[in-house]
């Protein structure tokens, strides 16, 4: 498995339109505005963002970003390329032996419904595969998720099938579809 804690790892990438990078403590009240103002179109498919998110929620998970690259888990802060404005996130894990890891992001609000999802997901699975040497990204996401689903598609992935009871959302268990990234399909 890569370091992702080693200084020769990179820390960001871009894409035509977003900067990537990892995330880092005094990212907190850009995250925490955007996950307030986000949280009733998050909140059904990742209860982390629920109504009384907080920003002492916001420092506890920051606090865990950096020590989560040790074990394989990668979460990035998506930006405009120009301007430097926070759109959302996105990450990978657990990235393992195999080697293979599943891809999820989430997007602020008032920036969905313009590509950047795709663009980003494209971004991260291109480097997953490059610097990563992973072979396979899963995407997975609720079925009633056709926002996410339609991200997935965008980028290529291949739907591989509906995963029964495969998330536990809000103390119920929820479908799930699977797609599938692999290299030299991008």
């Amino acid at each position: 498995m890569t370091n992702l804690a080693s200084a020769a790892f990179p820390t960001h990438f871009e894409t035509e339109h977003l900067l990537i990078r990892r995330y880092r403590l005094d990212d907190d009240e850009m995250l925490y505005n955007a996950a307030r103002a986000s949280s009733a179109e998050i909140y059904p498919f990742l209860p982390w963002c629920h109504p009384d998110y907080s920003m002492r929620d916001t420092h506890a998970w920051l606090a865990q970003v950096k020590p989560a690259w040790q074990v394989g888990t990668l979460s990035l802060a998506i930006f405009e390329k120009t301007g430097g404005r926070f759109l959302g996130g996105i990450g990978l894990s657990p990235i393992d032996e195999h080697p293979s890891a599943n891809l999820g992001y989430w997007i602020r609000s008032d920036a969905t419904r313009r590509g950047v999802a795709t663009e980003a997901t494209i971004g991260l699975a291109r480097f997953g595969f490059a610097h990563l040497g992973l072979q396979r990204i899963e995407i997975i996401m609720s079925v009633r998720n056709t926002a996410s689903r339609r991200v997935a598609e965008k980028a290529g992935g291949r739907l591989e099938g509906t995963l029964r009871n495969r998330l536990f959302l809000h103390g119920k268990a929820h479908d799930a579809y699977c797609f599938s990234l692999v290299p030299g399909e991008l």
